[in-house]
């Protein structure tokens, strides 16, 4: 169950829509009511772990509404919950169904409206669930830009990564030109063997074509003596 001393803390509200989803509003509510009231964590482990296939498209609401909230209005993740959660009904796709003697029945496809407000923990709760050490574990994002020292070393950093990386692309270079160079002579020995394989060959031939004529000579004149 949500903790009431959540919900009874009165400050602005981070608001993120959802319009014309094709899903009916009563199969969105029940999933609605599991996270209202609740911080962001638990409210995305209860989304994440609902058998509910409505359940991701609110994941991604809820995601988009702790991103205004931190962007716009530079409240951290961990000191929001989830105030109001709701589904209003859109419009209504109309489509027929041919029944029997010439009747139709009509089908409703219906689609919704979500939305869902994100507001800030008043300070005893913030005091209260930093004593108890609730949240610590979740991401916290600003919108302060980082300090000059702070690009320099990341530039340098970014200098040291790509010296490895040129190295690299050199090795792979050389490794590129000896496989080159490798399979050129394979290629080039390959087509010597073959040509000294059919100069071979040739010689067979011209051998046969010798020793056949020299035996036909040889038996001509014994058949002219006969």
């Amino acid at each position: 169950m949500a903790n009431t001393a959540l919900r009874d803390a009165p400050t602005k509200e981070t608001v993120a829509r959802l319009r014309y989803l094709r899903t009916s509003p009563t199969k969105i509510r029940p999933v609605l009511k599991l996270i209202t009231g609740s911080d962001i964590s638990s409210a995305r482990d209860t989304l994440y772990l609902c058998p509910r296939g409505v359940s991701h498209e609110l994941q991604k609401l809820l995601n988009s509404a702790v991103a205004n909230a931190e962007n716009n209005d530079n409240i951290p993740e961990d000191e929001l919950f989830v105030v109001r959660a709701f589904a209003d009904e859109g419009t209504i796709q109309k489509r027929w169904r041919p029944r029997a003697r010439g009747r139709a029945s009509r089908i409703n496809k219906r689609t919704s409206h979500i939305t869902i407000a994100v507001s800030r923990f008043s300070e005893e709760e913030i005091s209260r669930r930093s004593e108890a050490g609730v949240g610590t574990t979740a991401r916290r994002r600003t919108n302060r830009r980082p300090a000059p020292e702070a690009i320099e070393t990341e530039e340098v950093t970014e200098a040291e990564k790509s010296a490895p990386a040129a190295t690299k692309k050199a090795t792979k270079k050389a490794t590129k030109s000896t496989k080159k160079a490798a399979t050129k002579s394979t290629k080039k020995a390959a087509t010597k063997t073959a040509t000294t394989k059919k100069a071979a060959t040739k010689t067979a031939t011209t051998k046969k074509a010798a020793t056949k004529s020299t035996k036909k000579t040889a038996k001509k004149p014994a058949s002219e003596k006969g």
